[in-house]
């Protein structure tokens, strides 16, 4: 006698205003990758024949010269060839104060020129740039699947035929023995149960989490390459600091120098030619060190770096060692006279390296690296969440000891080979920790890949990227403490998001079925049911959306951070 025909236009109204919800919410949790793909430009102005022209993004080829005009971005990443100018690359860095370019220096897509016009030699164009890059690691990160996701994907697998069985089976029990008329308390409630169940909040419990959350840590400054990292993260109850470039700046200098049978300007010379084609920051220094003393440093062959020890070259007629005292040991050479100085050296936190020419001891040296400012900060906010810090490097051991003494880490292995740093990670992971290692090195990369988490330093060595879960595109150990403050959080909102899901499932389907209907008299009409599942789906993205609030560690560089609760339980750019 169409008595329900009300009722079926409602419950179709509110189902799909519910979806129309739902996909706006869920569109806000892509904010994040839109505000990345809205920094690319989609045009340049390239110099061609003497001319300024306007070109397509993808008309833009390597070597191509672009003028960017102040206030618009780069388009491509590149070498500023002409101009001087103060370049916004807070889209990457998150450093709000402009930085001063001028020829010979680097500039990446999506920053803006703030002051002089720069004509900018294009070298890394359209799904190349620094920029296309993050937006792919943060797409792919997005799209991943935890673990944690397998339970309510088994559940949404069953879900559909449970309910449809549950439908089924109310309405026979209903027919058979509701009160009078039967058949109108059968359809009630089996229509009921089919609008209440909802396996979509079940199915958005996860991935809009992720979304949310991964999107938030890019722009605060940490790149999730796998979304699995993020919770092997939360999980976390160990920190390994690499020391090198990672907890201090990894900008050393060459403090001190004891030459034996050779002027200072012969050795520095020889130290830095061996030291040339290497990319350790020890090597930087010495390069340096000849370069700001104006010696000339001669040429080389059958150059050998050899990680934790050092390297191996030829000068002319000579082999010329370089590099820690266990290389002097393993190659014979007695380097005792320079105990003494060297011990004196490794207290105040210097690393001694020695030189040997033809396998005679010529010099040792001191190469001092200044911490970096937040590291001792860092590490506490990272104890004062229950972390234990352990500091592995390839150092010496009073130098391991005198930097882990300031920046206040109790436990430290020091003399570490790569694979040592590996073993020392997989010991602490036999002890039944689960490890996060942060390192920024080529030496670092067998350790990154052993722990559950590797987290490099944006700054760090392609391979050290390459081999590690998570990048901070900043050069501030904050973003360790950032990362970890993600993780917890997302993944403290999937639980919340599936216990919402269930909850909402287990306590609805049974009082639309009307279980409660014969002791209390409750039944869910369906125009409600199909408000409460639309309100369901809702909740879940909204409670996600909730993690674009989430702000960076605030670390003072004499304190405690600004944000770190006191915990009581234990808790990188893709090329």
């Amino acid at each position: 006698r169409g008595l329900y025909f009300d009722s079926a236009a409602v419950i179709v109204t509110v189902i799909l205003y519910g979806k129309y919800l739902e996909e706006i919410a869920k569109g806000r949790t892509s904010a994040a990758i839109k505000k990345l793909i809205g920094l690319q430009a989609k045009t340049a102005r390239v110099l061609r024949d003497g001319h300024e022209e306007d070109v397509p993004i993808r008309s833009v080829r390597p070597g191509d010269r672009v003028v960017v005009r102040p206030g618009e971005r780069l388009p491509v990443d590149g070498v500023v060839r002409e101009g001087e100018s103060y370049v916004d690359e807070s889209m990457l860095t998150g450093e709000p104060t402009p930085v001063a370019k001028r020829a010979g220096d680097e500039v990446v897509g999506g920053a803006v020129n703030q002051r002089g016009m720069l004509q900018v030699e294009a070298t890394q164009v359209g799904k190349q740039t620094v920029l296309a890059q993050i937006i792919r690691l943060v797409e792919r990160a997005q799209g991943s699947k935890l673990p944690i996701q397998g339970l309510a994907d088994r559940v949404v697998r069953v879900f559909t035929p449970m309910v449809l069985a549950l439908a089924t089976i109310t309405f026979l029990v209903w027919l058979a023995f509701g009160p009078s008329p039967a058949i109108t308390l059968a359809l009630v409630s089996a229509v009921a149960v089919l609008v209440v169940a909802c396996p979509c909040a079940m199915g958005l419990a996860t991935p809009a989490a992720i979304m949310v959350g991964s999107g938030r840590a890019a722009e605060l400054g940490v790149l999730y390459r796998k979304g699995e990292a993020l919770e092997a993260l939360s999980h976390v109850d160990t920190v390994v600091f690499d020391k090198t470039g990672t907890i201090t700046e990894g900008h050393p200098r060459l403090t001190d120098l004891e030459p034996e049978g050779m002027t200072r300007e012969d050795v520095i010379g020889l130290a830095a030619a061996v030291e040339a084609g290497s990319e350790h920051p020890l090597a930087v220094a010495i390069v340096a060190a000849a370069r700001e003393s104006g010696i000339e440093v001669p040429g080389v062959k059958d150059f050998q770096a050899i990680p934790g020890y050092g390297v191996r070259a030829q000068v002319g007629t000579r082999t010329v060692l370089l590099g820690a005292e266990r290389l002097m040991t393993r190659e014979g050479i007695d380097v005792t006279r320079f105990a003494g100085r060297a011990g004196d050296w490794a207290e105040q936190g210097k690393t001694p390296i020695y030189l040997a020419v033809d396998g005679v001891p010529a010099a040792s040296m001191a190469v001092a690296d200044p911490l970096k400012a937040g590291a001792a900060p860092v590490i506490a906010a990272l104890e004062a969440r229950g972390l234990q810090v352990v500091m592995i490097t390839g150092d010496a051991q009073r130098t391991a000891a005198a930097v882990a003494r300031q920046v206040g880490i109790g436990r430290f292995e020091a003399e570490m080979l790569p694979d040592g740093k590996a073993a020392a990670v997989r010991k602490l992971q036999g002890e039944g920790r689960k490890v996060a290692f942060i390192g920024d090195g080529i030496n670092d990369a067998p350790a990154l890949a052993q722990a559950e988490v590797g987290i490099a330093v944006g700054t760090g060595t392609d391979i050290a990227i390459e081999a590690a879960d998570i990048t901070l595109t900043r050069d501030d150990l904050a973003g360790v403490v950032t990362a970890y403050n993600v993780a917890r959080r997302t993944m403290s909102t999937i639980r919340g998001n599936l216990f919402w899901a269930f909850f909402y499932n287990i306590l609805l389907i049974p009082l639309a079925a009307g279980v409660f209907y014969p002791s209390f008299g409750i039944h869910l009409n369906p125009m409600v049911a199909g408000l409460a599942m639309g309100f369901s789906s809702v909740f879940v993205v909204t409670n996600s959306l909730r993690l674009r609030r989430l702000q960076g560690a605030r670390i003072d560089t004499v304190g405690a951070p600004a944000d770190a609760p006191r915990a009581t339980s234990r808790a990188a750019i893709a090329h």
